[in-house]
């Protein structure tokens, strides 16, 4: 496995919760939301568990293609259990297509960076935090770096 995948699975292993619910939902929402304000960033944002919306959001440089964005990048996550980036660079090692891979139509899923599981640990995967507006990597790093502040786990989380 590559040292970039390695470095993905890690993040999800340490960036789980021992509870979440709709207060953390709007901590980690608003952290995001201050710094795409203060940063003049064009994203959209989406918290979303258990098929219920916690929180959005979507700034006024954001584009209606964000949107469908977030909806095919938080699919894959809930059918895969990963994060979007991490199913997409998954597939680039493989040299494969989502369609080849898993039979699914990239209609419906998008195998890009922004959208990581909320991970409940003795649970497993309850829901996606979703970003989508800038680069995919970009998008995976806004989501990371907000998981490691609300868990206070900024030192221990790899870099990619």
């Amino acid at each position: 496995m590559s040292e970039i995948l390695n470095a993905l699975l890690q993040q999800e292993a340490i960036l789980q919760f021992n509870r979440f619910d709709s207060e953390i939902a709007w901590r980690l929402g608003s952290w995001i939301v201050t710094k795409a304000r203060k940063e003049e960033l064009p994203i959209a944002v989406d918290i979303t568990v258990s098929q219920r919306c916690l929180f959005h959001w979507s700034s006024n440089g954001a584009a209606i293609d964000n949107e469908v964005w977030i909806e095919r990048k938080k699919r894959s996550v809930a059918r895969f259990g990963h994060s979007s980036y991490y199913l997409g660079r998954q597939l680039a090692q493989l040299g494969q297509t989502p369609a080849e891979r898993h039979y699914v139509d990239e209609a419906n899923y998008a195998f890009h960076g922004g959208s990581f599981p909320i991970i409940l640990r003795g649970t497993g995967v309850v829901g996606a935090i979703t970003v989508s507006g800038l680069a995919q990597e970009e998008d995976h790093d806004l989501v990371v770096e907000a998981l490691a502040w609300i868990l206070r786990k900024r030192e221990n989380v790899p870099q990619i």
